[in-house]
């Protein structure tokens, strides 16, 4: 049996091309809040060499507890936005993945303005924090933001009904947490070692076959969407 989300009209959502426009500029500005942060944490933690992440530099326990806060308080203004912006499930998960995706994509663009990072396309980040340490080349996660911004700023465009089925819900979530997976998995091993472990840590092999397994569910669920309509 489909999700479905209730009909909205352009009335609802206001002019298409305005909602996609102030929806951008808030991700895009949020992105430059986030790179700015990052910008000054590497000239703290990185004097030397800002550019050059590992080996790791450790926050400190107050700076630790802030950065995770700063993480929550990310995914909570996205959720917030989204949820003002639209009516309905699909409509606000579209507002979500769009803001989501623009977001990631300028951070980026911002690093790359402000610091000169990343220097190559298949350079290694620290993607997030919560619940343990992401890593993988930056490339993976933009990759997924692309994705995002494009079916999310289509979705919000179009005024027909979003319709998802169940099973391809599931086939969502399924590519998701393959792609995660892919980004949690360096960290695993070192988790029982402790701060020691990961202040060695330099990036060894990517699980790019999980990853863009992920990437191929998720793309064939929203295109699939798109077909439909």
């Amino acid at each position: 049996m489909p999700l479905l989300a209730p009909a909205v009209t352009r009335t609802d959502l206001g002019p298409a091309r305005a909602l996609l426009l102030w929806l951008a500029a808030y991700a895009i500005a949020m992105a430059l809040v986030e790179a700015a942060v990052v910008v000054h944490l590497r000239h703290v933690y990185y004097p030397e060499n800002p550019l050059a992440l590992f080996p790791l530099r450790l926050l400190g326990a107050d700076d630790l507890a802030l950065e995770l806060a700063r993480e929550l308080a990310t995914v909570v203004m996205m959720l917030a936005v989204a949820l003002l912006a639209v009516r309905g499930f699909m409509r606000r998960f579209a507002a979500f993945v769009y803001v989501f995706g623009l977001w990631d994509l300028f951070y980026y663009i911002w690093l790359k303005a402000y610091l000169g990072w990343p220097s190559q396309w298949l350079e290694w980040d620290i993607l997030f924090l919560i619940p343990w340490p992401w890593f993988g080349p930056w490339l993976a996660p933009a990759l997924i933001a692309l994705l995002f911004a494009l079916w999310g700023g289509w979705a919000l465009a179009t005024p027909a009904e979003l319709r998802l089925r169940r099973a391809d819900a599931l086939l969502f979530v399924t590519g998701a947490l393959l792609a995660l997976a892919s980004f949690l998995a360096p960290a695993w091993p070192l988790l029982a070692g402790g701060a020691a472990a990961l202040h060695s840590w330099t990036p060894g092999t990517f699980a790019w076959p999980l990853f863009l397994a992920g990437l191929a569910i998720m793309a064939t669920v929203l295109v699939r969407m798109v077909r439909v309509h």
